[in-house]
């Protein structure tokens, strides 16, 4: 190997460089593309481009606009009358019912329905009090007065008021205090220390 490069640097000759893989066209312009067999070729090769689809999520995007609950509320109403059927259609089945384990999964059922409706009936006081508290805002800037906004406090107190309300109309306002006051003792007793007998 030595004595071939150093006749031809005596001599004067270049050395031959590796030739490139090159691409080569055959006979006419219609002809295939002659790929070199000397490059290697990669272990992974993308045969076709795929374009990468692009997730949205409807939460997050701003195409489909803001959340109002008012205007959901309204889209959807179709579904409480849905809701009722199948709440109706579950107490007929609990009532035919004979096998014990099925009564107790439609009656587990039937109490997430009604819960559900529940926690539904508090969302919507709740957004019907913040409306009209906002309604008295604009109506107190509108005359000149400035706009007042209640803290967490007073918001709850509020809550308590007509819960306490609500309670007295139904009348179950007695046995409700009853419940509270017995666990307030049991919490009492909890905090003080033990006693040990001697």
């Amino acid at each position: 190997m030595r004595t071939r490069v150093c006749k031809q640097v005596t001599s004067g000759k270049k050395t031959a460089k590796p030739a490139k893989a090159t691409v080569k066209q055959q006979q006419g312009k219609k002809g295939p593309l002659e790929m070199s067999a000397k490059k290697p070729v990669p272990f992974l090769r993308q045969v076709i481009s795929v374009t990468k689809k692009v997730h949205r999520d409807p939460r997050f995007d701003d195409l489909s606009g803001e959340y109002k609950p008012e205007i959901f509320m309204k889209t959807y109403s179709f579904l409480d009358g849905i809701k009722k059927q199948e709440k109706e259609m579950i107490q007929k089945q609990l009532k035919k019912c004979r096998n014990m384990e099925q009564k107790e999964k439609l009656q587990q059922l039937l109490n997430r329905m009604t819960q559900q409706e529940q926690a539904q009936k508090k969302q919507q006081k709740l957004r019907e009090r913040e409306l009209s508290l906002k309604r008295q805002q604009r109506e107190l800037a509108k005359q000149g007065k400035k706009p007042f906004f209640l803290k967490k406090s007073e918001k709850r107190k509020l809550e308590l008021a007509e819960k306490y309300a609500e309670l007295k109309r139904s009348g179950k306002l007695e046995s409700f205090l009853n419940k509270k006051r017995k666990r307030n003792a049991i919490k009492d007793k909890r905090r003080l220390p033990s006693q040990k007998s001697s």
